[in-house]
Order: structure tokens, then C-alpha cells, then sequence
């Protein structure tokens, strides 16, 4: 405790220093090797604290893509659980008492009972969310590749967001959806060709699936939208042709919200033009956006009530 002078409130012996906060746990506290000689412990240790198991094989490209990512979200929840690595090649006998059948195979181990477990190289983004189902999030904590790629793509920076799927490729070729995202962030570059043999390389359910129709649709739109001289040319119209043009290239520029409207307001006044265009390239735009996207789920609902 400081003792001040009375009189003046001035310290006469200096103030105690306060407490040091605890340090943050080191990598040797947090991530752990496991073998037989101290799997028992490891068990008992998640009586305290919850224990992360990540069996793997030298031999597994997918186990060597998913252990970074284990250690990096292990750091961030900076002690929440510990991650605790078995090599089942080494140890195949409690591999085999834990009921390992392939790798990467990640279980969540605490009061020394199996809860819940995963298995392949999931995505980061799919380990936060499975992770949040048992810890709260860390304060502050980065976004995830995927999450940065997607910010990237939507302040039109697509050479950061091309930049970022291309490693998430890398890291998860079997996870198709990041191939899709690439194509987009293709197209955005004016990388059409790029984009679309990309596409054509999919198992043909991604191939047809409404994400990859939706970067097929805004390559068509590019293809498809009149060019600035054609634009000037339709200057002071406001036929069904002028309007569908105009829209179509409000579409191609990425002014989604100002083309769906003027689609909706082309059927609304004049549903026969071009054999009902406006409302097939309003279903096209909402394949484009993605059925989760808020204008698709907006103008599908005006869509829905102009027709029915």
C-alpha cells in the first residue's frame, strides 16, 4: 500500500507495482505430442481442461493442410483447449482403441469422454463454427481465408480475393465451393475463359449447381450487355428494348440493385416483351447473386407477389 502526505495528497513512498497480468500459455502448454506413454494423462488432463485430439499419418497430404490451422486456432483460443497430436502410424494400437478408421480425424475429448469429432481437412471457416458449437469465440479474432476473400471480392478488390482462393484451392481441392469462388473472382478480372474451363472442370453436381450457374450467368450478362457506344445510342429512349438494355448492363457492372429493379418495373409494364425476358433474367440475376443473398431474397419476394 503507498502512504501519501496528508496535506498534499503527494505519494511519499512510490506506489506498489500492480499485478502483472498472467502471461498467455506458450506452444509447449497448448500443443502436445501423444504416444503411449502419455495418452493416460492426456485423458485424465481433460478432467480440467478440454482436450483436442488431431490423429494423423506422415503419409496424408490432407492431415499436413489441417494441422496449421489447428495449431493457429489452438494460439487463439489461448488456452480454452489444448491440442494434443497423435501420429497413428506410430501408435496404431490406440488408434485403434479409439476407433480411428481414417485421417485426419479430429475429436474433442473432455472429463475423459469423447464429444463430438470431425473428420477430413475441413475449412477454417468450418472448424470456427464447429468449434463454436463448444467454446465462445476468442476476443478479437482474425477473420478466417475465407471470410477475407469474400470482404476482398465485395470492395472489388479480385486480385486479393483470386489471391486468397487460389490457397484455399490448394489447401482443399475437394472443396469445390472454393474452385467456384475463384471463378467469380476470375470474371471480376475480366478472366472469363480463366473462369469458366475452371467451371467446366468440376464433377458435374458442382458443375450444375446454382453457385457455378450463377458465375456462368454473370459471364453471360458481361457477354450479353450493350457496350457504352450502344448505350449513347439509346440515349432519350424509354421503349422495352432501351429499358431491358440498360438493365442488362446495370447487371454486367455489378449495379445488381438498379438492374433487378428495372427488370421488375419491364414485367410489370410489358410482360410479352421478348417472349417474358425480363422476369427469365431476373431468375437469372437471383442465380448469380446465390439464393442467400439479400437482393435475391428481396426481388424473389416482389417477384413472387407481381405473379401470384
Amino acid at each position: 500500500m503507498s502512504i501519501v502526505d496528508p496535506r498534499s495528497g503527494a505519494p511519499l513512498t512510490p506506489p506498489e507495482p500492480a499485478p502483472s497480468p498472467a502471461a498467455a500459455p506458450s506452444d509447449e502448454q497448448l500443443i502436445i505430442d501423444v504416444d503411449r506413454n502419455n495418452i493416460q494423462q492426456v485423458l485424465e488432463f481433460s478432467t480440467q481442461v478440454p482436450v483436442l485430439l488431431d490423429c494423423w499419418a506422415p503419409w496424408c497430404e490432407p492431415c499436413k493442410a489441417l494441422m496449421p490451422i489447428l495449431e493457429k486456432l489452438t494460439r487463439e483460443y489461448n488456452g480454452a483447449f489444448i491440442l494434443a497430436k497423435l501420429n497413428i502410424e506410430d501408435n496404431q494400437d490406440i488408434a485403434a482403441q479409439l476407433g480411428v478408421r481414417s485421417v485426419p480425424d479430429v475429436k474433442l475429448i473432455s472429463q475423459g469422454g469423447l464429444v463430438d469429432h470431425f473428420q477430413g481437412a475441413l475449412p477454417e471457416k468450418e472448424i470456427r463454427e464447429w468449434l463454436g458449437r463448444y467454446f465462445p469465440a476468442p476476443e478479437d479474432a482474425p477473420a478466417s481465408p475465407e471470410e477475407q476473400a469474400a470482404e476482398a471480392l465485395a470492395q472489388g478488390d479480385a486480385e486479393t480475393a483470386r489471391s486468397l482462393y487460389e490457397e484455399l484451392v490448394q489447401q482443399h481441392p475437394e472443396h469445390y465451393a472454393y474452385q467456384v469462388e475463384l471463378a467469380r473472382a476470375l470474371v471480376a478480372q475480366e478472366r472469363s475463359g480463366e473462369a469458366l474451363a475452371l467451371l467446366d472442370n468440376l464433377p458435374p453436381e458442382e458443375r450444375d449447381a446454382a453457385p457455378a450457374r450463377g458465375v456462368r450467368a454473370s459471364v453471360e450478362f458481361r457477354e450479353e450487355a450493350p457496350s457504352g457506344e450502344e448505350l449513347e445510342a439509346l440515349a432519350g429512349r424509354d421503349d422495352s428494348e432501351a429499358q431491358f438494355k440498360r438493365a442488362l448492363r446495370q447487371v454486367a457492372d455489378g449495379q445488381y440493385e438498379a438492374g433487378l429493379e428495372a427488370l421488375l418495373k419491364l414485367m410489370q409494364a410489358d410482360r410479352a416483351y421478348g417472349d417474358d425476358a425480363a422476369r427469365k433474367t431476373l431468375l437469372r440475376v437471383f442465380d448469380a447473386l446465390g439464393a442467400d443473398h439479400p437482393l435475391t431474397v428481396t426481388y424473389r419476394r416482389r417477384l413472387f407477389t407481381l405473379l401470384y
